[in-house]
């Protein structure tokens, strides 16, 4: 499909179209203002709507789960968590063109976490160590007594190799390519996990923290949330800590050198693929990437 065609099969999301969603599904909020917040994010608009509630549309179609499986898993998790998540109040459905289901929760008040903020903090260290430590404690019934639902299905790390090794050629230069090589090679021989399947955030990065006075609040966007290897969350280590609160990010949780190993895979993985995507037109994400890339490889 040519570009353009991609571009015209996504749904076209304006004020109109939330306001009009809202009003014709959700009557008793019809009153309450709706402004746009910016930026969103590369998967959903956002609009806040009034003081308590936030809408969100799914801009593509790999993020059109989110609505439904945060609506059905977080008020479960949430009370078992040390930080605040998001709170599902309702699932919209299509409407007027729109063609997905959508999300009303309530807005929670913080900052995006960044580097200047957090980095230098052990205590932002061992919170984010003890909220994926409640997180992979968590073991609902409904899990236990039935298959895993697909969409909560870990993937393994191998289903990113070639694609890694593409961003590892193109790339080579301006990181170095052997290293990168060396420690993909290294992620995908270290053993897997052998533990029974734990809960993981699976996009557990800066952005998807939020502050408030200057210490960890919140832990937002769970589309990524799932059931297996643990390892896809220890990218936070690399994207925010500095080695030393690495360290003490990694004995708080108590990560084995495998597990480690593969989550520097997964930091280099998903650092090369946004590097390779936003880094030409986006400085911000290009030195967020960087610096997830260049800690990977550090360790």
């Amino acid at each position: 499909m040519a570009t353009a065609d991609v571009a015209d099969a996504l749904p076209r999301i304006d004020a109109t179209l939330a306001r009009r969603l809202v009003d014709a599904q959700f009557p008793q909020w019809a009153t309450l203002p709706l402004d746009r917040l910016d930026p969103a994010g590369a998967d959903h608009v956002i609009y806040r709507l009034g003081e308590e509630l936030t809408v969100r549309l799914p801009r593509h179609a790999g993020a059109i789960g989110q609505a439904r499986k945060e609506s059905h898993w977080l008020p479960r998790l949430a009370p078992h968590l040390p930080l605040e998540v998001p709170v599902p109040v309702a699932v919209g459905e299509p409407g007027f063109g729109y063609p997905w289901p959508w999300a009303v929760s309530r807005w929670l008040d913080g900052e995006v976490a960044t580097v200047e903020t957090l980095a230098g903090s052990a205590t932002a260290a061992v919170a984010l160590a003890r909220f994926l430590t409640a997180l992979q404690r968590f073991a609902p019934e409904d899990l236990r007594a039935a298959p895993l639902p697909e969409d909560l299905t870990g993937r393994p790390l191998s289903e990113r190799d070639d694609a890694t090794r593409a961003a590892i050629d193109r790339l080579d230069g301006i990181f170095d390519g052997a290293a990168m090589t060396a420690l993909w090679d290294a992620a995908l021989d270290a053993p897997g996990w052998d533990r029974p399947p734990v809960w993981f955030h699976g996009d557990f990065h800066t952005g998807n923290l939020l502050t408030r006075e200057g210490r960890l609040s919140a832990v937002i966007d769970f589309g990524g949330l799932g059931v297996g290897d643990p390892a896809c969350d220890l990218m936070i280590a690399f994207t925010l800590l500095t080695p030393g609160n690495r360290a003490v990010f990694r004995d708080e949780l108590g990560v084995d050198d495998a597990t480690w190993l593969r989550g520097r895979g997964w930091a280099l993985a998903t650092g090369l693929n946004a590097y390779s995507s936003y880094a030409a037109v986006n400085p911000v994400i290009a030195a967020q990437t960087t610096r997830q890339i260049t800690a990977a490889l550090a360790g």
